[in-house]
């Protein structure tokens, strides 16, 4: 049995969901999101609130489960509150600014990374050193923001990169003389 899937998605005042067939549409104050269940689950609303159960107890249906609701859910929060990443960047001469939809970074390469920011993702450098990825949809964001680190991961002995805020880089010792 799903722990997950067990547990029902409450919608907050000012979020209605509607379901046709198996897809499942969210309106929010912020967005509006679908979401399209596999056969293996149903879904349904009632006084508020979004239930998922399984259609057998196959693994893959048991797996869908917990996945769709977690979804759902993801999507609840995405309406109403958004998703936020914050990324940090660490090394001599390395910065991030803004140029209208384009994300400009120097990262000790020999050219400037131009990274084009998708749509429904809002990206902010209020300093040079910090990368705001924010946005409706979870897996966006963190697409965005993987993305974006994926230039320069931070490496172990200096720590110089990207890096998100709330991480934590383990630090090797340099070798000796």
């Amino acid at each position: 049995m799903s722990r997950i899937g067990k547990k029902p998605v409450e919608l907050p005042s000012g979020v209605s969901a509607s379901v046709s067939g198996q897809t499942i549409e969210i309106k929010g104050p912020k967005d509006t999101q679908s979401f399209t269940a596999t056969d293996d689950v149903t879904v349904a609303v009632e006084d508020n609130v979004v239930t998922v159960t399984p259609r057998g107890s196959s693994k893959r249906a048991r797996q869908q489960w917990g996945m769709s609701r977690t979804v759902i859910s993801n999507m609840v929060t995405g309406v109403t509150s958004g998703f936020k990443k914050e990324l940090e960047i660490n090394g001599v001469g390395y910065r991030a600014q803004m140029q209208g939809n384009t994300l400009k970074l120097s990262l000790g390469l020999s050219h400037e990374v131009n990274f084009e920011v998708p749509a429904g993702i809002t990206v902010t450098a209020p300093k040079p050193t910090q990368i705001i990825v924010e946005g409706t949809s979870s897996q966006l964001v963190g697409q965005v923001a993987a993305n974006i680190r994926e230039w320069r991961k931070p490496e172990p002995y200096k720590g110089k990169g990207i890096k998100y805020v709330d991480e934590y880089i383990f630090r090797k010792e340099g070798k000796k003389k």
